[in-house]
């Protein structure tokens, strides 16, 4: 993905992506170069979104990065985790429409927020940078790739350490078990509610896996596994997703606590509407 991006900045392309989601970007208070990070990380992953942003020379504040790393938690890998959904029942127009629209519309909270308090507007410190601007040739470029990489992975690996201490100390299924009794609000069943929790701790393609599969069985209403994937759309691998976009600086409350409360929000007045919707054509047809 480097490599990529560095031969589509060669190619102008990086300006001419940047020039097409500029107004996006100015909207919510963020440097037109962040279109491509977003873009990256929809087409594909946080990591490769990351490793974008962080070979980009600009400086921003704790408030940006913050509003950045939210839109990127809920949209990214939009191609594999939009056909997950699709095998469990929600149309990929729809995935997209809920992921993208809902990533702008919190991330454009979260700006107005900023504006309005001047909170955060200290310089964000991401645990790791790359210098671009000092490669005489490619050759310094590729060692400097090289060590960026290498610190990134030595980062990542404790990450992912200090979540397997989680679970081996059973800590993550306790925060899980509090999330219960807020997904009773969606109106859907204990079996989905523990579905979610799993999805949202441990990601959408293992939550996902599981909705299909007793969605195949009859054991999940299709209302309980469209409405718990859409959930699981919006947040999903709270702890390590999470714990990445904080290496970048970010305020914990809003791109953790916000996140669930804001998809929490959104998935009741969706499910309301869906439910009506329902009721309706079922009325429709009976008549």
């Amino acid at each position: 993905m480097i490599i990529l991006v560095e031969i589509a900045d060669k190619l102008g392309g990086v300006e001419l992506l940047s020039e097409l989601l500029e107004p996006l970007m100015s909207v919510l208070g963020l440097p037109s170069s962040m279109a491509l990070v977003w873009a990256t990380t929809m087409l594909t992953n946080l990591y490769a979104g990351m490793l974008v942003l962080v070979n980009t020379d600009v400086a921003l504040s704790v408030a940006q990065v913050t509003v950045l790393g939210s839109l990127l938690l809920v949209c990214h890998g939009l191609p594999i985790e939009g056909m997950i959904s699709k095998r469990a029942g929600v149309p990929m127009w729809t995935t997209l429409a809920v992921r993208i629209g809902g990533g702008l519309l919190f991330a454009w909270l979260q700006a107005i927020y900023y504006a309005h308090t001047e909170q955060s507007q200290e310089l964000a410190q991401i645990l790791w940078s790359n210098d671009t601007a000092g490669y005489a040739n490619y050759y310094e470029w590729t060692l400097g790739q090289i060590e960026n990489l290498f610190a990134i992975f030595c980062v990542i690996s404790a990450l992912i350490v200090m979540l397997r201490l989680l679970k081996l100390f059973r800590i993550e299924h306790l925060m899980s078990l509090l999330m219960v009794p807020f997904l009773k609000v969606l109106r859907v069943s204990r079996e989905a509610a523990n579905l979610a929790v799993i999805g949202i701790t441990l990601g959408l393609s293992y939550g996902g896996g599981l909705i299909i599969n007793e969605s195949q069985k009859g054991r999940l209403t299709k209302h309980d596994a469209v409405i718990t994937v859409l959930l699981l759309n919006l947040v999903h691998s709270v702890f390590e997703d999470t714990a990445l976009i904080m290496l970048l600086g970010a305020d914990l409350n809003m791109i953790l606590w916000a996140r669930i409360v804001f998809s929490i929000v959104t998935m009741t007045v969706i499910s309301q509407v869906y439910l009506t919707v329902v009721t309706q054509k079922s009325a429709t047809a009976s008549q």
